[in-house]
């Protein structure tokens, strides 16, 4: 028990202080690695948990492509953080309320849940993991609902590559049948330079 309360106050402290980094950071790549360890660190929290469910979910999503396309985009995209900073003042009541709003809801999931009203929706056999109790729902009562959404997530990766595919006038585009079947008379060149010259 005192290594499980060592790891908690440990993880909590560290996910606690990588937010306020987060914020505090002048240069977005340090954000967005304090953001990954942020991640790391609520991961690490749920695994104590027993949500080993949305601990993988907060490491394969969030971390493996939201936080890295966070950061390639951060990286690529050469944006003007001084003049950013210029327009803070115009949205500071913007940012307030919302911050009211996500303080006054987690005063109220706290109180919910320390008063012990908070009960669990469904009945778990202490013997089953977290993931093996997902799995059973999800692939009985769910599987209509999984298998549409999966249906649905095809659909949109099918429209994406015909919308990327399409022939458009000035750009340049990949024939994989034509370069599949170059031979090497066709793809290789010898010049037979003289000395003293070079190419023209």
């Amino acid at each position: 028990m005192v290594l499980i309360a060592i790891t908690f106050y440990l993880m909590a402290f560290t996910a606690v202080a990588a937010a306020f980094m987060v914020v505090a950071s002048r240069n977005p790549v340090h954000s967005v690695m304090y953001l990954i360890l942020t991640f790391f660190s609520a991961a690490g929290l749920f695994i104590l948990m027993g949500a080993e469910f949305i601990a993988l979910l907060l490491v394969m999503v969030y971390v493996g492509a939201v936080a890295v396309l966070f950061l390639f985009v951060v990286m690529m995209l050469d944006v003007d953080f001084v003049e950013l900073k210029q327009g803070f003042l115009q949205y500071i009541g913007i940012g307030a309320t919302v911050a009211l709003i996500l303080l006054a809801e987690m005063i109220m999931v706290g109180a919910v849940y320390f008063t012990g009203e908070s009960k669990t929706v469904v009945p778990t056999d202490p013997n089953t993991t977290n993931l093996e109790a997902f799995g059973q729902v999800l692939y009985t009562d769910y599987a209509g609902a999984f298998e549409a959404a999966g249906l649905i997530l095809l659909v949109a990766l099918i429209g994406a590559v015909v919308l990327t595919l399409r022939e458009r006038k000035g750009v340049r585009t990949q024939n994989a049948a034509k370069q599949m079947s170059r031979t090497r008379e066709d793809g290789v060149e010898l010049i037979d330079i003289e000395p003293g010259q070079g190419l023209g």
